[in-house]
């Protein structure tokens, strides 16, 4: 499920949600890949509903069809900026991603599990498409947001993100941080209120 080129999250429709939950679906055949749900404990549910939720801690599983842990996507309390861990299915470390400073649009710094920086995560102006920028400035993938028609958007605070890698990206290697990235652009910079 990890290697994969291309991606569809579709973030679970609901008017009041104490919990982020999304449906990960290959782009090429709509085929459901895998699920990412956050871990939300009764307190950081109550929490939502009179504190920022970009500033709450979380946990998010990502899950196959048959219910096994994939990826773990993890964030402590953050007040500035926010940093995330992401963790494969044995427990350990693969990566982490900060998020910079006063950047338009939302920036996160993508680090691998030995902390060295792979590349930038650079959100434009609107803040609704991102690309993932390497080191040596070559394109690596681009997240963005595909519109589920207006009436669905007025209404609910569902996104949809389609989150492609460049020809020659080694899907098994930045793939899975690059999907865990993606994931949390809705919520580090997406969520409020």
């Amino acid at each position: 499920m990890l290697d994969k080129q291309t991606y569809i999250i579709k973030e679970r429709v609901a008017l009041a949600k104490l919990h982020e939950a999304f449906d990960i679906y290959d782009a090429a055949d709509g085929t459901f890949l895998a699920s990412a749900v956050e871990q939300a404990s009764g307190l950081r549910k109550a929490m939502k509903l009179f504190v920022n939720k970009t500033l709450l801690p979380f946990e998010v599983h990502v899950r196959d069809k048959d219910q096994q842990i994939l990826l773990t996507i993890e964030r402590g309390l953050t007040l500035l900026r926010s940093r995330v861990r992401v963790l494969d299915a044995r427990g350990e470390l693969i990566g982490t991603f900060r998020q910079r400073l006063l950047s338009l649009g939302g920036r996160f710094e993508l680090f691998d599990a030995e902390d060295r920086k792979v590349a930038d995560l650079k959100g434009n102006w609107v803040g609704w498409n991102f690309d993932f920028i390497a080191e040596n400035g070559a394109k690596l993938g681009t997240v963005t947001k595909k519109w589920a028609g207006a009436g669905k958007e007025l209404f609910t605070s569902a996104d949809n993100y389609v989150v492609a890698l460049e020809d020659g990206v080694d899907t098994a290697g930045a793939g899975p941080l690059l999907l865990a990235a993606a994931l949390s652009i809705d919520m580090v910079l997406k969520e409020h209120g």
